[in-house]
């Protein structure tokens, strides 16, 4: 028996959700963060191999402290682009919302029952969540992104 291991995708795959990113980002910024009744954050990261900044709008919910959880769905059977970029270097990551600059944050990848609860928020305001990830064969990372 053989195994594949997941593609990445192509050059004009990559192209194409690039440029949708900066047009959603752009969007946040004047028009307000809200997408399909979802609240939506902008993450600032830098790419772990090219080293060029990336933005990716992304849904979230409030963490109830001082930052916001998100998870790291899509990307198929491979975790998406932005979450590998955020862990290889987090040092390097923001989070801008409607209205706000870019402020620097801590991520954090939850296990357990705090995994759990935030999950449970999160498919209350994204309810396709549910659905996607039983889809799929890995297990989607909820990741809360603290202020530093």
């Amino acid at each position: 028996m053989t195994t594949t291991t997941p593609r990445r995708p192509g050059r004009f795959s990559r192209w194409l959700q690039h440029t949708a990113n900066s047009r959603t980002a752009a969007k946040v910024r004047t028009k307000g963060g809200t997408q399909m009744g979802m609240e939506l954050l902008v993450l600032h990261t830098v790419g772990r191999r090219s080293g060029h900044p990336r933005q990716n709008p992304l849904a979230f919910v409030d963490d109830g402290a001082d930052g916001w959880v998100v998870v790291a769905s899509g990307g198929g059977q491979r975790h998406p682009d932005w979450y590998d970029n955020l862990l290889a270097r987090p040092d390097d990551a923001t989070v801008e919302v409607h209205g706000s600059t870019p402020v620097p944050i801590t991520p954090q990848v939850l296990a357990g029952a705090p995994r759990e609860a935030a999950w449970h928020r999160l498919t209350q305001v994204v309810r396709s969540l549910t659905k996607y990830q039983a889809r799929s064969a890995r297990t989607y990372p909820v990741v809360r992104l603290a202020r530093r």
